[in-house]
């Protein structure tokens, strides 16, 4: 063999070997999505699929027939990914093929009409790898047919083929989370009278102001208060504010009376029908008689229309105000006196939107000198504010980061 023949075989064997360092790397990176799950609730679903490495994407709606279709950019998709999709309400009959770019397509048929609320990457956390969310909400015709098509789509914000003015968008629609501050009592309403004489209207009204400051600097959050004034707002009427602006969380802000001055302490309240105990019971039903004040009994629903609307509250909602509920006792339990079995559950009325997260913080006892005296105070409201904008945080950190479904 000449000089020139071993030149040769070894450059042949050299561009072999880089051949296939080549495809290696690329089959590596690569990522595979290897399962998917779908949770369901009152007109939404979520889709999860766990990844081992973060990707592009592209949601999109198309018609005729009606489909969420899935691009996914750098990944493979697992050819056995296992969803009994059938038990869903929303979608059915998921195919995966490729699409002329070569990109892999993941599609469902949508068994009503829906549009896509949500699309955003989780990165590893706890036991968790890559997580893809798709959440997904029950329209109306009209609703549908103004989503459908890839000008509406969904885009990954890496993804350079996307237009620029549509990526900041998906961006704030992702990123914001929308809380709701509700300040107790209002207008002709004057709530809790304290032993000065103020009204437990002006101060919730001042703590909601306070702790929508320090929300507002955070940059992560979309916040409304249910009223900037002194005005009165129907009870029901507050939940419907909440639904309206979408809200990922309601804070119902007040402050407590008793018949004992010597009764000191923050509570927190979640919903329930079943009152914790008697002194729950009777503050439910003081708080909710406020609806007549205006006039406007809202109690005067039949027991059947009652028991639609607490039957709406479902288990997740309930069981997310609960976590959220859980953080607000632990961070307020390191600035502030807090009432015995602070936790408690009772039936308030501001509570009940069937899919909005919700508690109600008692801040403490106007009826008690010592503790309307802080209350009164706008550094002691600023020490409440810090310590619930906290359990905010961490509420939503944990939401994200939990296992979903």
């Amino acid at each position: 063999m000449t000089a020139s023949h071993q030149i040769w075989r070894l450059f042949f064997r050299c561009m072999l070997a880089l051949l296939l360092i080549v495809f290696c790397v690329n089959t590596a990176s690569a990522g595979m999505i290897r399962t998917l799950r779908v949770g369901q609730s009152v007109g939404s679903a979520r889709l999860v699929f766990d990844a081992d490495s973060k990707f592009d994407y592209n949601v999109f709606l198309l018609t005729a027939p009606k489909r969420l279709v899935i691009d996914v950019k750098n990944s493979k998709v697992n050819s056995k990914l296992e969803q009994d999709v059938k038990k869903n309400t929303l979608l059915s009959n998921l195919r995966v093929g490729s699409t002329p770019s070569g990109d892999t397509r993941i599609a469902f048929d949508l068994k009503q009409p829906a549009i896509v609320k949500k699309a955003f990457m989780l990165p590893p956390q706890s036991n968790f790898g890559w997580r893809f969310v798709v959440d997904l909400e029950v329209a109306t015709e009209r609703e549908f047919a103004s989503h459908v098509g890839n000008q509406h789509a969904f885009i990954s914000h890496n993804d350079k083929s996307s237009k620029p003015q549509k990526n900041k968008f998906i961006s704030e629609n992702n990123a914001k989370k929308i809380i709701v501050l509700d300040p107790g009592h209002g207008g002709q309403d004057p709530g809790a009278i304290g032993c000065s004489g103020v009204y437990e209207k002006n101060i919730t009204l001042a703590m909601a102001k306070e702790l929508k400051k320090i929300l507002d600097k955070n940059g992560q959050y979309k916040v409304y208060l249910t009223r900037n004034r002194d005005v009165f707002i129907p009870l029901r009427e507050r939940v419907r504010i909440a639904r309206r602006y979408k809200a990922d969380l309601f804070l119902s802000i007040h402050a407590d009376s008793a018949r004992n001055k010597n009764a000191k302490g923050l509570s927190v309240y979640t919903l329930s029908e079943t009152a914790s105990d008697k002194e729950a019971a009777a503050l439910a039903e003081r708080e909710n008689k406020a609806d007549v004040i205006a006039g406007m009994d809202f109690a005067e629903h039949s027991k059947e229309v009652s028991d639609v609307l607490i039957n709406l509250a479902q288990r997740e909602t309930m069981n997310r105000s609960s976590e959220f509920a859980n953080f607000m006792v632990q961070e307020m339990r390191k600035s502030v006196k807090l009432l015995d079995n602070t936790h408690r559950f009772a039936g308030f009325a501001v509570l009940k939107a069937p899919d909005v997260p919700a508690i109600l913080l008692e801040m403490g006892y106007l009826s008690n000198r010592h503790e309307e005296k802080l209350l009164r105070q706008s550094s002691y409201r600023k020490k409440l504010a810090k310590s619930a904008s906290v359990a905010i945080d961490r509420y939503f950190d944990n939401m994200q980061h939990a296992s979903l479904f």
